[in-house]
């Protein structure tokens, strides 16, 4: 049964069944310890807060007076779940539980209007450190699709910090920013609907991210954009686009490469009985991350170890290709070199 919800933040699908929690039927916003127990800070209006059910199914909704939670394991009034701590137990009107708590990064991401692939968060969680991104860092973003990797760029920046994001379609441009207001963390990014074919509109910029199909055709206005020696990184899914990014950033002027690919497993939370999860998410981005450098005398010095091996192995069976077909010329017509014996 679809859930509506008069936010319009999360539509999904709610189980008929609560597990885990008393289905007894109680009256809303019911918690066996005292508010005035607990020592933390109230929901208030305005709030983005997270319900979660008993089979773990997980809506996103903006707490504001008069609204109500539609599911079909009943109705939850906005105004019940204000003036409570988060971690409270909630009750819709037919008495099944939901747990109040307050929306992580990764719910944030992943429970946004979509109308592209998003990153995943476990990649998100990466390119943010890779990037060094800390309060009042400015950082570009090039490829803002829904917009679910410029709320983790914007969550890591703020309060004091900006993110410059480039989207060329105006549709794409339209739901992120949409998607971004939901989450209260518009006023970090700028939202730029053009094209960076002609390079970016900052300077000095300490961080930039590339989600393009094609990101080494961008790399000489990166390297422009960026304060020397700042972060960049770029996110392609296939191993010929990572080959083809690797000469570039060798061409371009970066040094300090990285390849990774994230691989997260999640385990069944079963003290007794501890095991992985049946399935997991597998491959979905390699994160490919480089510093702009300025070393006009040599650049190639700061090469990794294994691509200086593989340049000098290369080199050196050039020189014995080489030196076999020269060889091989002076041979004459009888095909051996040597002398007849008498």
């Amino acid at each position: 049964m679809t859930i509506s919800d008069e936010t319009g933040l999360k539509a999904g699908t709610a189980e008929h069944s609560d597990q885990g929690f008393s289905q007894e039927p109680l009256s809303p916003s019911v918690c066996t310890a005292s508010k005035d127990d607990i020592d933390l800070s109230l929901t208030k209006v305005d709030d983005l807060v997270l319900l979660v059910t008993g089979g773990g199914k997980r809506h996103l909704l903006r707490l504001q007076p008069g609204r109500k939670f539609h599911s079909n394991l009943g109705k939850v009034l906005h105004d019940e779940l204000l003036d409570l701590p988060y971690g409270y137990t909630v009750y819709s009107h037919l008495g099944h539980a939901f747990l109040l708590l307050e929306p992580s990064l990764d719910d944030r991401m992943t429970r946004i209007k979509r109308n592209t692939q998003i990153i995943y968060p476990k990649d998100a969680a990466m390119i943010v450190r890779r990037l060094s991104l800390q309060a009042g860092s400015r950082v570009i973003e090039a490829g803002t699709g829904s917009g679910g990797l410029t709320i983790a760029l914007a969550w890591a920046v703020a309060p004091s910090g900006r993110v410059f994001s480039y989207e060329v379609r105006d549709e794409h441009v339209e739901v992120a920013r949409g998607n971004l207001e939901k989450m209260g963390l518009l006023p970090y990014v700028e939202l730029h609907n053009e094209s960076i074919l002609d390079g970016f509109g900052q300077s000095n910029v300490d961080a930039l991210v590339l989600d393009l199909r094609t990101p080494w055709i961008f790399l000489e206005h990166a390297h422009k954009a960026l304060r020397p020696g700042g972060f960049f990184a770029a996110l392609v899914p296939t191993t010929n686009q990572v080959s083809e990014l690797l000469q570039g950033l060798e061409d371009t002027g970066f040094a300090d490469i990285c390849v990774e690919e994230i691989l997260v497993r999640n385990y069944k939370p079963v003290p007794d009985r501890l095991r992985p999860d049946d399935s997991m998410v597998g491959h979905t981005v390699f994160v490919t991350s480089a510093r702009p450098i300025v070393d006009p005398q040599e650049p190639g010095r700061w090469l990794s170890e294994g691509r200086k091996r593989y340049e000098a192995r290369k080199k050196l069976s050039e020189r014995i290709e080489e030196e076999e077909y020269r060889r091989a010329a002076q041979l004459p017509e009888q095909g051996s070199i040597r002398p007849k014996l008498p």
